[in-house]
């Protein structure tokens, strides 16, 4: 009797900037199954998780971020406004003392991240080269951070043409994939301020700032105000109505739930994982232990017909 061939399982990591938390526990309930995935593609925060993942720094990456605080949010943003409100140099040194760079074609796990061209529109794939350089253009959502340079190539965000990339699984030989799609429920009515969203009260921010040494260190002082501004106004809890951050976030959140749905119907993936995160807004970064236990979750709910598709 002919003995059936294993499957190559595909991980396909969507876009959805601090939702993207929620990978980190999607891949370690998938381990808890014993489904290790033979591909991973990631497009945007997803790149980035993915990238922890095939690198082997996921528990490193998820010890660190469940550490996070609003504040130290605000402190790796290095406001520009430029092409876009942060830089974002100081977000992927930071990211480099977490995750170890090296070039993609090393991974024993094969590895794609998905970024836009800025001007042609087309969608870009990095298969080669440096990971965490990958994982920059990748995450480069417009509006918020500038453009990657790369080879005479503005880039930005995958999420603008390919938010779940199950295509950029199976170009890597993909014969199954579980797709994670961050964005599914994000259409939703303005919310209003949650117990555990405070304000950001600038005076405050600089009472601590002349205590705590590190956060003297992060932010400077003609900036605070600024940035707790932008950081409230991006919220939008004022009764005036949606502020410049909330508007394009919310933006972003229509688009790529749209253009999911458009490339799902033409290649949907075999398994699709979709975790309840419409809470948690675009840069609540610090919000990682909900969105992680949401994707354990996530799997959980969703488990036996994983199995099943994966032939377990």
């Amino acid at each position: 009797m002919k003995v059936e061939e294993r499957l190559k399982i595909g991980l396909a990591l969507g876009s959805g900037s601090a939702r993207g938390w929620s990978h980190i526990g999607v891949i370690q309930a998938l381990a808890q199954m014993d489904i290790k995935p033979d591909v991973v593609a990631g497009s945007s925060i997803g790149s980035l998780v993915g990238a922890a993942y095939v690198l082997g720094h996921l528990e490193r990456l998820d010890e660190w971020v469940r550490t996070l605080t609003w504040r130290d949010v605000l402190g790796l943003m290095d406001f520009t406004f430029s092409s876009g409100f942060i830089e974002g140099e100081r977000l992927m040194q930071f990211f480099a003392t977490h995750i170890e760079d090296m070039a993609i074609e090393s991974s024993t796990v094969p590895y794609a991240a998905v970024a836009t061209d800025l001007y042609s529109g087309r969608e870009v794939w990095f298969q080669e080269g440096s990971i965490l350089q990958a994982v920059r253009a990748s995450i480069a959502i417009p509006g918020f951070f500038t453009p990657m340079q790369v080879d005479g190539r503005f880039l930005v965000d995958g999420g603008l043409v390919n938010p779940v990339p199950v295509s950029l699984c199976r170009a890597l030989g993909a014969d199954v994939v579980i797709a994670v799609n961050l964005n599914n429920d994000v259409i939703k009515k303005p919310k209003t301020l949650a117990p555990h969203s405070p304000m950001v009260k600038p005076e405050v921010m600089k009472a601590e700032k002349t205590v705590n040494g590190g956060l003297r260190n992060r932010l400077k002082e003609e900036v605070i105000d600024k940035a707790a501004n932008l950081f409230n106004r991006w919220r939008g809890e004022s009764n005036e109505g949606p502020g410049i951050f909330q508007v394009i976030s919310t933006s972003l959140n229509i688009m790529q739930d749209r253009i999911t749905r458009s490339r799902m119907a033409g290649d949907p993936p075999e398994v699709l994982l979709n975790p309840r995160l419409s809470r948690i807004d675009l840069l609540e970064f610090h919000r990682a232990e909900e969105a992680i236990a949401e994707g354990v979750a996530c799997v959980e709910r969703n488990a036996e017909f994983i199995k099943e598709i994966c032939n377990l």
